[in-house]
């Protein structure tokens, strides 16, 4: 297993503790991305509550939209580790193997025909945020607006950003997989 560029500090402060062993119990892992960041606090305490705030998903099609929007930034971003989190709900969300396909740019999104409308737009929109410049047509923006509702955007704005975000500090400090999902490195681009 890769090493990261740095190691976490020996004394962690008693309120990053408390985020930690929240942290691991919700994930069932001790998580490096957390115990690394332990080194400046305030940036530890607003990644945790940026964490905290990221949208669940009030139902099973909201999670399904959302586990897919997750997925599709972690592989714009080819973050190793948010690829291995964020693959360890497909099943349980009904995300398919040919669906993964589209995902990882290996097969055409027409040749499936399982994603909704709102399911492709929010792919779209995750691929366009995930990428630098964003690219938003004119066109895109019209059905995007036309096919949720502000707050809904807003949502999965932030979700990707929150992503993007968390893509970036893992790869800027070499954190690995975590072993959420036992076929991650099989939906990483580059392996």
């Amino acid at each position: 297993m890769k090493n990261t560029y740095i190691k976490p500090p020996e004394k962690i402060p008693f309120l990053i503790r408390m985020g930690l062993a929240i942290a691991k119990k919700e994930t069932g892992k001790d998580l490096m991305p957390a115990r690394l960041l332990a080194w400046y606090p305030r940036a530890a305490i607003g990644s945790g509550v940026l964490e905290m705030m990221t949208a669940k998903g009030k139902n099973d099609q909201e999670r399904r939209l959302l586990n897919l929007v997750r997925l599709q930034a972690s592989l714009i971003c080819s973050c190793a580790f948010c690829i291995d989190m964020n693959a360890a709900g497909i099943e349980k969300n009904g995300i398919t193997d040919a669906e993964l396909l589209v995902l990882q740019g290996k097969c055409e999104v027409q040749s499936v025909q399982t994603f909704s409308l709102r399911e492709l737009l929010a792919l779209e929109y995750a691929v366009s945020l995930s990428s630098t410049p964003p690219d938003f047509t004119d066109k895109f923006i019209k059905n995007l607006t036309s096919e949720f509702t502000e707050k809904e955007i807003v949502m999965l704005a932030s979700t990707i950003a929150s992503v993007n975000y968390w893509a970036r500090l893992n790869q800027g400090l070499g954190i690995p997989p975590a072993g959420f999902s036992e076929q991650c490195l099989l939906y990483h681009k580059s392996e």
